[in-house]
């Protein structure tokens, strides 16, 4: 099937013009990629943005499936000679995945079961003629098919043979499965006990050790802490539904009358639910939450990922970056201002005072040696210490800036950080990384798997395929929407550029270390397996500084240079003459320029690149100052300070305030109107104030709240004295630090008073 084929269903299903979505698909299946359609051929699809194209990509691929596994069953059918015209049609009307499994499942082959063995038995008939609930007899009817050859000892033997037929054709029914499924999604609900003996090891799971939650109400991070509750063997975890609205469901379908036979039937109906149905029910709720989980919580990694990544850069400086630590010292590193390391040294400015009088000399001697103009601190383990030291030198006001160090141990040991710096250890690439991060955080973290970067959620508990292509799918939209120095810039970053990927990536670097700079846009041709398809794809997003061709520097795409060319000779000047004089430019009448493969939204974005040749969409770079605090102990309820949100969840979001450990803004104390979605008020990275509501100095946990008039003192949860009715507040969502820095951490929340509901301890913020 082409794939403009989906188009039609595709355009209905999410509201998008049908000419649009056929492009974009065809697109698509000429291998263009999602930022390269979204930024040059916005009249082709309509001016359809990446996340639309993203989901109509992702839609056609469902249906695509969908398709694939159609003809599977319908192959299936024909080789086993049951396909009939009547079953094709349901097949072919099947619009879902659980609809056409429905659909298949009576003729599915399957083990020997209680209904096949009565089959096998002659008990067919006798099933039909329960079924029809006449008025006849059931044991009268049964009695003519006992036989001892069949091994069907008496009449209520062929009874209960004709009943296991009834209890799977019931089973099997795809209305029956549907009615039950949406009362299982609406009215189900969440069940978990502790495993008797597991009190200790399921300590972290205390909320749930005995605990009911709706199905259609239980938010992700609780459905995926029972799940993991139920992994680690501390829990166990049902799908519970009433069971007489259910047979009253299926009384309601099947059973006709009050006679004997009807009894039979209803007898089996029973039996089907209890022993088939509600089990089969349970499964695919279970399976069915857990997608709806795993979206969840992958959006919100996602979006948290962006926020990382467009955070403002400070752009090239020659720069100091320092790895705290106590007992080992700080790696110290100094970068030239294309992040080149110069020179590396340890100090200890936490031991003796000839250590801290050495440390102080070599920082100062480091600083004038190599001109540094700004200093990067990690904000692990002795971060804040770090901090305080070097601001006692007076080092002539150079800024000195907290940096989020989260996954630098894990690029200190990648083969990444191997290939840069061959000859020096770990704790000098992982100082080389924080140091980086601050003059481009995008150029830095793209070297690292995304996962270990610390913003995520249950990201360990998730469907991982569609986590990494979800994750894949940030990291290509925000290095796209930046664009790329292909002069400067490193194999992992050009990995990400569209139409590249890893092996052109490693051509570009290659070709550039044995010809020197490129020079120009059409000498990326020359790289080897460039063809012309890759080069068109990626020609826009990459950029060469101080070339001969200005609008190399621009995000134009070479296939439109000649239009700026033509505006420039209309108008009796250079390429140079436009981008440098805004009156120049203030005369071009675009609607002149409108083409049949070029049109006014194109245009638009020309003119406003040549206003701003290569203008970078993140934000301007300022320095932050925490407050005055450097360790929890200093922290008093009640205190208002400055703070930077590290992570966005569902149930609230963490907050440096520069003590090593992040606090809690639940929830309920972000706003003092209603909050549902936390990301729907605050991003990762955004600068906020906030007032420390309580702090637990046993388990370091520090509850904030963002409210104009909040109540400092002890949190207690929402609805704390009714836990078992209502929804809780699991004060242990899976404390595994893993799931933040894939285990390399130093950093880190523990889980909060029992007062502060709603999952403190959900997500550990950790840092190295």
């Amino acid at each position: 099937m082409s794939a403009t084929a989906y188009a039609p269903h595709i355009s209905r299903e999410l509201q998008k013009p049908l000419s649009g979505v056929t492009a974009a698909l065809a697109l698509l299946a000429e291998g263009a990629t999602i930022p390269f359609i979204a930024r040059y051929r916005k009249e082709a699809t309509g001016n359809l943005d990446e996340v639309a194209i993203a989901a109509i990509r992702d839609r056609s691929a469902e249906m695509l499936a969908l398709d694939e596994r159609r003809a599977a069953i319908v192959k299936s059918l024909q080789e086993r000679n049951l396909l009939t015209a009547e079953l094709q049609k349901s097949v072919e009307e099947a619009q879902t995945l659980s609809a056409l499994e429905d659909v298949y499942l009576p003729y599915r082959p399957k083990r020997r079961t209680r209904a096949i063995i009565a089959r096998e038995k002659g008990l067919e008939p006798l099933a039909a003629a329960l079924m029809a609930q006449g008025s006849e007899d059931p044991f009268a009817l049964a009695k003519s098919y006992i036989s001892a050859e069949k091994k069907v000892e008496s009449a209520d033997d062929a009874l209960a043979g004709a009943r296991d037929i009834i209890a799977e054709n019931v089973s099997e029914d795809a209305s029956v499965r549907s009615l039950l499924r949406d009362l299982f999604l609406k009215k189900g609900v969440f069940r978990t006990k502790l495993i008797k003996g597991k009190e200790t090891e399921g300590a972290k799971f205390k909320d749930y050790f005995d605990w009911r939650e709706q199905v259609s109400t239980a938010p992700s991070h609780r459905i995926l802490a029972m799940r993991r509750g139920e992994k680690e063997e501390a829990l166990i975890l049902r799908v519970e539904v009433d069971e007489q609205p259910a047979l009253d469901i299926l009384f309601a379908l099947f059973v006709m009358n009050s006679g004997a036979c009807a009894q039979q039937v209803k007898a089996a109906v029973t039996d089907s639910y209890q022993r088939l149905l509600s089990l089969s029910m349970e499964t695919e709720t279970r399976l069915e939450t857990k997608k709806r989980a795993d979206s969840e919580a992958i959006h919100v990694f996602a979006r948290n990922l962006r926020e990382i990544l467009m955070a403002a850069p400070l752009g090239p400086k020659n720069i100091m970056g320092i790895d705290p630590g106590f007992r080992t010292g700080c790696k110290v590193v100094c970068l030239d201002r294309q992040g080149g390391l110069l020179e590396n040294d340890t100090i200890y400015p936490s031991q003796s005072e000839h250590r801290i009088e050495e440390a102080k000399t070599k920082i100062r001697a480091l600083c004038k040696k190599h001109g540094v103009e700004v200093i990067a601190i990690g904000n692990g383990t002795a971060g804040r210490e770090t901090e305080e030291f070097v601001k006692t030198l007076d080092l002539a006001k150079i800024p000195v800036v907290m940096v989020n160090e989260s996954g630098a141990s894990v690029y200190s040991a990648s083969e990444a950080a191997r290939e840069e710096f061959p000859d020096y250890d770990v704790t000098v690439r992982g100082s080389v990384s924080i140091a980086r991060r601050l003059i481009d955080p995008l150029a830095e973290l793209v070297k690292i798997d995304p996962k270990a970067i610390g913003v995520g959620q249950y990201q360990h508990d998730v469907d991982q395929s569609e986590l990494k292509k979800s994750l894949d799918d940030t990291v290509v939209s925000c290095v796209n929407s930046v664009g790329v120095d292909v002069n400067t810039a490193s194999r992992q970053l050009l990995t990400y550029v569209s139409g590249l990927g890893a092996t052109l990536a490693k051509n570009i670097v290659d070709y550039r270390a044995q010809n020197g700079a490129f020079k120009n846009r059409g000498e990326l041709k020359k790289v080897t397996r460039l063809g012309p398809k890759a080069f068109e794809q990626c020609a826009g997003f990459l950029r060469i500084r101080g070339g001969a061709n200005p609008l190399d520097e621009s995000a134009v795409h070479p296939e439109r240079y000649a239009i700026v060319e033509k505006m420039a000779e209309d108008l009796g000047c250079g390429v140079a003459d436009l981008l440098k004089d805004p009156a120049k430019r203030g005369g071009i009448n675009a609607a002149k320029y409108v083409s049949d493969t070029v049109g006014l939204p194109t245009l638009k974005d020309i003119l406003a690149e040549l206003a701003r040749p290569g203008r970078d969409p993140r934000e301007k770079f300022t320095v932050f100052q925490f407050a005055d605090i450097g360790k929890i102990e200093d922290v008093k309820p009640g205190m208002k300070v400055p703070g930077i949100v590290t992570n966005v969840t569902a149930f609230g979001a963490f907050v440096d305030i520069g003590v090593h450990q992040d606090g809690l803004v639940h929830v309920s104390e972000i706003s003092d109107n209603f909050v549902k979605d936390p990301n729907a008020v605050l991003k990762v990275h955004q600068r906020v104030s906030v007032t420390v509501l309580d702090v637990d100095l046993e388990r370091k946990r520090i509850a904030l709240s963002m409210k104009s008039n909040p109540v400092v003192g002890p949190r207690r949860a929402p609805g704390a004295d009714a836990a078992k009715k209502t929804s809780p507040s699991p004060r242990q969502q899976g404390n595994d630090r893993r799931d933040n820095n894939g285990g390399q951490n130093r950093r880190q929340n523990s889980p909060p008073p029992t007062a502060m509901g709603q999952a403190f301890a959900s997500l550990l913020k950790s840092k190295e």
